[in-house]
């Protein structure tokens, strides 16, 4: 489904992502794991059309998306929860959720969509006319997947969901993104909890600095000492 090769990005004089390569094949979770500022969150920006590569292929259902603009982006099917969440704090619950549907115009699947996300998330159905900002952490959390759903994304880039949340909350949101691959959604999922992240995933990548450094199935990299010595706290 999505295949990068050799994909390289710079903030100004700065080399963030550097040779990037990775592969996620369609109906699978692939985790990226890595610490605070290896260049995760960049990767998905640029996926999502928010950052330009200054080189490198980014191809997706066989067509190339490298340095299209956002919007073109979500419309072929991609769409991204960001990291922090990023709701609109003033608009109610349902404005949030309806603002995912934004560049759809078939008002009956959108309904469908809505009713589909509220079955998902049925916390936020009892907070729908409350404000964003007075929701928990791990509410908002599920408003920002609930708002990406509502684009009918075939590919779903995940930033950083567990960030800041208490560790109930956490399992709660592993489980549903679960659920959601379960129907059909594929998942690219990046996570700073490597151990929750390459529970449910198929297969994992490792970043550094701005390089992969290594790649393998989920149950590989849990075994890996390397992996267990840097991220799982072994």
């Amino acid at each position: 489904m999505l295949k990068i090769n050799n994909l390289n990005v710079y903030y100004g004089r700065i080399h963030a992502l550097k040779g990037i390569s990775l592969e996620v094949e369609k109906g699978e979770i692939v985790s990226l794991i890595g610490a605070n500022g290896a260049g995760k969150s960049t990767l998905l920006k640029t996926l999502s059309g928010l950052i330009r590569p200054k080189e490198g292929e980014i191809i997706y259902l066989d067509e190339s998306i490298a340095g299209k603009p956002a919007q073109s982006i979500v419309k072929a099917g991609i769409s991204q929860v960001p990291e922090g969440r990023r709701v609109f704090a003033e608009m109610s619950v349902e404005e949030n959720i309806e603002l995912g549907a934004f560049l759809r115009r078939d008002k009956a699947g959108i309904q469908q969509s809505f009713q589909k996300v509220y079955e998902v998330f049925p916390r936020l159905y009892e907070r729908r006319k409350q404000m964003a900002g007075t929701l928990s952490g791990g509410e908002q959390q599920m408003l920002a997947m609930g708002r990406a759903i509502m684009a009918r994304p075939k590919l779903l880039l995940l930033d950083e969901p567990s960030m800041g949340l208490a560790p109930l909350m956490v399992q709660t949101i592993f489980d549903i993104i679960k659920d959601i691959n379960d129907e059909g959604t594929t998942i690219l999922l990046v996570e700073q909890n490597a151990h929750m992240a390459l529970s449910i995933a198929s297969r994992g990548y490792v970043i550094e600095t701005g390089k992969m450094i290594l790649s393998g199935s989920a149950k590989e990299l849990q075994e890996s000492e390397e992996v267990k010595k840097a991220y799982l706290g072994g």
